[in-house]
């Protein structure tokens, strides 16, 4: 039984998850009110707290030697903070009328309720299993969590065979076949788009499918998975297409990732389109004074089209955390929405996209021109030059960025930043020619590649909105 609210601190602020977004929030809202004033009670039903899940497909490549590299701030030291967190504790329902959620401690067994005067909702995502034949199979890994790469490590440590399959060419798919190369196996990637990288165009994903050709992955592109195929172990053997089968003694989903929000829905909470909890600019649940959410469970606004999107990254998931943390604590901030920047990797190709792509931009119902251009990343006579690509969308007639994507080598990626900025900005592609960035040989030609890409988009505006 949980405490009488007579026996207890004015406020309890009860946290469901333990990582980025909850642990952002609790810490925040503990640094503004001290424990007489708020206790935090955190559930957690993993085995760590405040993590890294960016950095997993580095763990398991061996990038990352240590697991623990990856753990900003571990459940003792919460702790010592006065936040209660219980580990290896679900939460299996939240009775919104009551104030209160039940868990359950996967150890022992044991259920509770407990009472809260504010939630936070940080249930994070899941990765997508399709509901295919055999994908439950022991071998087949989803790699969400540091449980999930843990159990992949452990498999990889187990099985005799070097044949990997990963489903999938999102970030998560491109990086651990990348991790699985790098830990000698043979890679086939399995993917049901054009080009990988469907957060980019496909003229630009090209350039990461070359790339990937180039570590010596195998990439089996405009092929849909209907089987998991095993052996008489009951493990993975194979993985089957409608036109053929690719051995597997492992095989790793990166589909892409879902909202957890079984527990939000069945209480009644509003999702999105996504699946995703839908909060105000204060990270509130929208209709429930008491109740906020944060990272990869819910729907952020785009700025650039005006619409809601599920965006499941780091960087928002922390900056969720303080805002609710904030708010929470008596303070005041917001969360004003995302521009969809993101960067990656593919052994020394650099990917960088912001904004819309172009099936981003129709949807919307937006008119725009496009521009590609290739450049440096430093002045063409100074050593270690490397090229790389920037495409850039216009809007038709007004100018306003719509997107840009980026593909090159060192010092192509976090280019992509200047952009996002314009675009939170709401820049034109004209105001963006007069940008003041910095110029020295060794770091940009005279002209940036994101400018030069401007200035030709600024033609293209003109030449799209004439007459």
């Amino acid at each position: 039984m949980s405490m009488s609210r007579a026996s207890r601190p004015q406020e309890r602020l009860v946290v469901v998850g333990g990582d980025a977004a909850g642990m952002s929030a609790a810490s925040q809202a503990r640094r503004l009110k001290g424990p007489d004033e708020l206790e935090i009670v955190a559930f957690e039903r993993g085995h760590f707290s405040s993590y890294s899940a960016c950095g997993i497909p580095y763990w398991v490549g061996g990038d990352v030697e240590d697991r623990d590299q990856l753990i900003a701030r571990t459940p003792e030291e919460h702790r010592a903070r006065g936040i209660d967190l219980r580990m290896r504790t679900e939460v299996t329902e939240l009775d919104v009328a009551g104030g209160r959620v039940r868990s359950r401690d996967l150890e022992s067994g044991a259920e509770a309720w407990t009472s809260y005067d504010k939630l936070v909702l940080a249930t994070g995502a899941h990765p997508m299993r399709p509901s295919l034949p055999g994908i439950d199979a022991p071998g087949v890994h989803g790699v969400q969590t540091l449980d999930d790469g843990q159990a992949l490590l452990d498999t990889l440590a187990r099985t005799a065979g070097r044949r990997a399959v990963v489903i999938g060419a999102g970030y998560i798919g491109v990086e651990m076949a990348e991790a699985l190369i790098n830990r000698g196996y043979e890679v086939t990637v399995v993917n049901r788009g054009q080009e990988p990288m469907s957060t980019l165009d496909p003229d630009m994903g090209r350039l990461v499918h070359e790339a990937m050709e180039g570590l010596g992955i195998t990439m089996v592109n405009d092929a849909e998975v209907t089987k998991i195929l095993t052996g008489e172990d009951g493990r993975v053997r194979a993985v089957a297409t409608e036109d053929a089968e690719y051995p597997a003694d492992v095989v790793v989903l990166g589909i892409g990732v879902r909202p957890e929000t079984a527990l939000a829905e069945a209480a009644g909470l509003p999702l999105g389109d996504h699946k995703g909890l839908l909060t105000d600019l204060a990270m509130r649940v929208r209709g429930h004074e008491n109740i906020w959410a944060g990272g990869d469970c819910v729907e952020v606004l785009d700025l650039v089209s005006g619409r809601e999107r599920h965006i499941a990254l780091g960087t928002h998931a922390n900056k969720h955390g303080q805002v609710i943390g904030a708010n929470v604590g008596g303070g005041y901030a917001t969360f004003p929405g995302v521009v969809g920047t993101a960067v990656s990797k593919v052994c020394d190709l650099e990917i960088a996209r912001t904004g819309l792509r172009e099936k981003d931009a129709r949807r919307a119902g937006l008119r725009f021109e496009t521009v590609t251009i290739e450049s440096t990343s430093r002045a063409g006579y100074y050593p270690g030059a490397d090229p790389m690509k920037v495409k850039m969308l216009a809007e038709r007639r007004t100018g306003r960025l719509l997107g840009v994507q980026i593909v090159g080598q060192e010092g192509a990626a976090k280019r992509v930043d200047i952009a996002a900025v314009a675009l939170t900005a709401c820049m034109t592609v004209e105001q963006m020619t007069a940008l003041d960035l910095g110029y020295a040989p060794p770091f940009s030609p005279v002209w940036d590649p994101i400018l030069v890409a401007a200035r030709k988009a600024v033609i293209a505006v003109r030449a799209g909105s004439a007459p």
